[in-house]
């Protein structure tokens, strides 16, 4: 898989802060690119953001994603720091806001449709609400007993587990074996062809 685009994190977090009424939570925000990417690989084999994963007491986090979010200069580039200025403002330890209209041009209609459904199903939860509820997915539980017991204070999380099916509620995770393998037999062929290149 391509790795991290941080244009697409930056207009997702931008995007999604617009459909809050111009600010967001940013936990809320790090919970909804989570499920994005998560519905987007499951469907076509890809993730919107190519971001690592991680899992941490409150759920998945998308980890550059997250630096952006924190202004994290030793790990972000100057020209990923200069677009995320461009597009969104931290407000506070807990917030962010909008400071331009989104580019939704660097997505593909796939990856804004993920986005919309996820807002759509998903936009009126707190980020309580949404780290509970990613409690509840196979990916983090993997990594509970071990977070519980203060093992480590975050595991690498892998791909593949957001394959697993989870009702949850929307059915959005629920989906027919045949059209699981087939986008995780499309993720497994780009990630060969990534380690070739």
């Amino acid at each position: 898989m391509r790795g991290f685009n941080y244009k697409k994190a930056v207009q997702a977090l931008n995007y999604l802060a617009q459909k809050s009424g111009g600010a967001l939570n940013k936990m809320k925000a790090i919970k909804l690119i989570w499920l994005a990417d998560r519905l987007h690989l499951r469907t076509y084999g890809r993730t919107i953001t190519g971001d690592v994963y991680f899992a941490l007491p409150y759920g998945p986090v998308p980890s550059t994603t997250r630096d952006i979010l924190e202004l994290n200069s030793f790990s972000l580039s100057e020209d990923e720091l200069s677009y995320s200025n461009e597009f969104i403002v931290i407000t506070d330890k807990f917030n962010y806001k909008t400071n331009k209209n989104s580019d939704t041009k660097v997505f593909s209609q796939t990856d804004l449709n993920a986005i919309q459904t996820i807002w759509e199903n998903y936009g009126a939860c707190d980020q309580f609400k949404l780290s509970e509820l990613s409690h509840q997915f196979p990916e983090w539980q993997k990594y509970e007993s071990a977070l519980n017991q203060k093992v480590a204070s975050r595991f690498e999380m892998d791909y593949l587990d957001f394959f697993e099916n989870i009702q949850d509620g929307s059915d959005l995770f629920i989906d027919d074996p045949s059209s699981i393998q087939l986008s995780k037999d499309i993720y497994l062929e780009s990630q060969k062809i990534s380690s070739i290149l």
